[in-house]
């Protein structure tokens, strides 16, 4: 597995453009007078399946061979993955299978399920499905389409980047929410590529730390997952995404839960937008880091709003 570079990024970029609209970069002033600097919100929860991991599905099936094509595609996802890669197969004509935890979000099944996906519901947790998926790969020679060890997807989902520096150049900082890895790895190539001294911080909830403590390792290891938000939710890190956290990560932070509820009660009240967990966590994170980041021109990525009636429920309930 090759490392993405910046001109990977651009062709990605090019190759995505003609099926996805650009997404807004927002500042919103009840948001910055709560972190006491300049935020900027990347809007991936406005993509057509609602984050931002259909860019990386895009640029990796339009590429896939005829032979992998006719042979179908499969993933493991918790959601949004698993949209990205249903989304990006019935755009291309692929047929594709996804395999999710029995308990996953019903909205985001609905939404597999809308877009031809064939769901297969298996074992309590993500890494369950996921251990089911590669066997069925593997029994039945489906193309499968790792979470995070693919550089095409890597390279897709970076283009959300080079867009937040194309509208905001002056960004100092960027904060992103890391499950599997990929958005965080793809932050770093390109963010760093365009100007090393951009800090590009990961954070993850303090219930599922499977990559804070690979990276802070730098080894890959498990780790008890047991967030709400399964976004964040792995329980085992992913070489590819490490690799790159390892060498290029400024810093990583982990949030509770509960910081997280709250932030997604705040962009809904105060950027009147829908975020889920993942998608709340880097506004947690900023607000956790409010004195370190005072006066910085912070960007910050809303990664997805594909939150649940349930999930939202609870951080409504919470605050």
């Amino acid at each position: 597995m090759s490392i993405p570079k910046l001109q990977d990024i651009l062709q990605a970029q090019k190759r995505i453009r003609p099926y996805l609209a650009r997404t807004p970069l927002h500042s919103y002033p009840a948001i910055n007078e709560l972190v006491g600097t300049t935020l900027f919100i990347k809007h991936e929860n406005y993509q057509p399946v609602g984050a931002f991991k259909v860019r990386g599905g895009i640029n990796l099936i339009s590429q896939l061979s005829q032979e992998e094509r006719e042979r179908g595609v499969i993933a493991a996802s918790t959601g949004n993955h698993g949209q990205s890669v249903a989304y990006a197969a019935q755009l291309f004509g692929v047929k594709a299978r996804i395999v999710v935890p029995e308990a996953a979000n019903p909205g985001k099944v609905a939404a597999m399920q809308g877009m031809g996906a064939e769901v297969i519901f298996h074992g309590a947790r993500y890494d369950e499905a996921r251990q089911y998926c590669e066997a069925l790969a593997h029994e039945r020679g489906y193309r499968y389409i790792h979470s995070g060890n693919e550089p095409l997807l890597i390279a897709g989902v970076a283009t959300g980047i080079l867009e937040m520096l194309e509208d905001e150049p002056r960004l100092e900082v960027i904060i992103v929410p890391i499950g599997g890895g990929s958005g965080a790895a793809a932050a770093c190539i390109a963010a760093k590529a365009i100007n090393p001294a951009i800090r590009v911080i990961g954070v993850q909830s303090d219930a599922s730390q499977a990559a804070y403590q690979s990276w802070q390792q730098h080894r890959l290891v498990e780790a008890p997952n047991h967030t709400f938000a399964e976004g964040l939710a792995t329980a085992t890190a992913f070489d590819l995404p490490q690799a790159i956290l390892w060498d290029r990560l400024d810093d990583f932070l982990l949030v509770r839960d509960e910081e997280i509820m709250q932030a997604m009660v705040w962009m809904i009240e105060r950027a009147h937008t829908l975020a889920e967990g993942a998608g709340a966590a880097s506004l947690a994170a900023a607000y956790r880091l409010r004195d370190e980041l005072h006066d910085k021109r912070v960007g910050l990525v809303c990664s997805g709003g594909n939150t649940s009636l349930e999930h939202l429920r609870q951080a409504l309930a919470f605050v």
